[in-house]
């Protein structure tokens, strides 16, 4: 390979890694303002403590358990190849990778997906769980759980090569499982856990709104993701082709849109109001749904995926509230079922559309739920019998900025807001 090709593939990454890393100020900021102004240093410390934590566990250990070099023979599960970051003699030439980085550029592409399922995770519990809970949940869940997972289909192991009938192995290009899904899936269980916030739920058990207090910034998140995504999806294509990238960018894209204009009208119908929020959830459905088969994927089928992905947004938030599970933006409907219909939507349309390779979809769906849910639940169940997960009565109506940080997001403006 030409060293100016290598040099070439090697930028984009790192232009994507760029991208992937902004995204986290995109999940800061749509958390924000969907949620209280009383807890937004709050929810700001988890997101910073989350993308800092998350790259030093992946240096630690988590990229050599989520590459481990699985070998004939080995079970394709679980395996480790050691602490820290042991360059291969070929790391930096286009000898690795095919070409399309280098071992550096790989560790922090992918160090920067890692703390991605933690920060799913953080919107879900957000205004009432105890910081030091869920700093050991996300400690536990990215350094583990993610990188164990991810293993199984990205390094090699047994859900690449699960073989049926025509289906060779299971299919998720940029995460709506291995990602987006394993941060839902302890989302999910954290919830349930957690139990609602006050005021959720009335006496008569049905929802109540509890509007966020900044919908420029949620706005403005969700937007960042947008342009996020297009190293999140970009870079997975694992170099700069120009014909694998451009049609990832433009099926991410059109995903996005078909995703917010079927919320918002999907909502539209059913509650006679134009919601800004489910429009902007919509546009993150579409995201997370097209992820898992971007480069598989026509602009038409890219349009059908964000088009019903919207709807599933609507459809997906009012159950989570009618299940009594309180989740301030929608972070397990856009990322966990979403993610599921991103995932079979592979064995719908597409190159790889087929009976056999949608129920291989199905197996790997199953597999992370399983594993993820289990986990999960030890981990966060152990947590609140020990040191507790859920914060005080008190602490929660006064806010979680004055009593965990002893400082206010809007200090000249504060507000008691219950």
């Amino acid at each position: 390979m030409e060293a100016g090709l290598f040099t070439a593939n090697n930028v984009w990454m790192m232009v994507c890694t760029g991208l992937v890393f902004f995204m986290h100020l995109g999940f800061s900021f749509l958390e924000i303002g969907l949620t209280r102004q009383k807890n937004t240093v709050n929810i700001l410390f988890k997101n910073v403590f989350i993308i800092c934590v998350g790259l030093l566990l992946y240096y630690i250990g988590g990229f050599n358990l989520m590459y481990p070099g699985f070998e004939d023979g080995d079970s394709g599960f679980l395996k480790f190849a050691g602490f820290g970051l042991p360059i291969p003699e070929n790391g930096l030439t286009p000898d690795y990778a095919g070409g399309g980085y280098t071992y550096w550029t790989d560790f922090l592409f992918q160090g920067m997906f890692a703390a991605t399922a933690a920060t799913i995770v953080s919107g879900a519990v957000a205004e009432r769980v105890k910081l030091g809970g869920f700093m050991l949940f996300t400690i536990l869940y990215v350094g583990l759980v993610y990188p164990i997972v991810g293993s199984w289909q990205w390094g090699g192991g047994f859900l690449s090569s699960l073989a049926y009938g025509e289906a060779e192995g299971f299919y998720d290009f940029a995460g709506s499982t291995l990602v987006h899904s394993v941060g839902g899936w302890g989302a999910l269980i954290a919830i349930y856990l957690l139990g609602a916030r006050i005021g959720k739920f009335g006496e008569d058990g049905k929802a109540k709104a509890i509007p966020g207090h900044n919908l420029p910034l949620a706005a403005a998140g969700v937007l960042i993701l947008w342009l996020g995504w297009f190293g999140f999806n970009g870079g997975s294509v694992l170099s700069a082709d120009p014909a694998g990238t451009s049609l990832v960018l433009v099926t991410t894209s059109l995903a996005a849109a078909a995703g917010g204009v079927s919320a918002f009208v999907t909502s539209t119908i059913l509650y006679k109001n134009y919601d800004l929020t489910m429009f902007l959830n919509g546009i993150l459905g579409g995201l997370v749904g097209i992820t898992a088969g971007a480069d598989l994927m026509s602009p038409n089928e890219a349009v059908i995926i964000g088009i019903l992905a919207g709807i599933i947004v609507v459809l997906g938030i009012a159950l989570i509230d009618r299940l009594k599970l309180d989740d301030p933006v929608g972070a397990v409907t856009v990322h966990l079922i979403c993610g599921i219909w991103g995932t079979l939507a592979v064995g719908i349309f597409g190159d790889k559309a087929g009976l056999d390779q949608f129920l291989v979809q199905l197996a790997g769906i199953g597999a992370a739920a399983a594993f993820c849910s289990f986990f999960g639940f030890i981990i966060l169940f152990a947590i609140k019998k020990t040191m507790g997960l859920r914060v005080s009565e008190q602490e929660e109506l006064e806010g979680l900025d004055i009593h965990e940080h002893g400082m206010d997001a809007y200090a000249d403006f504060r507000m008691n807001q219950h």
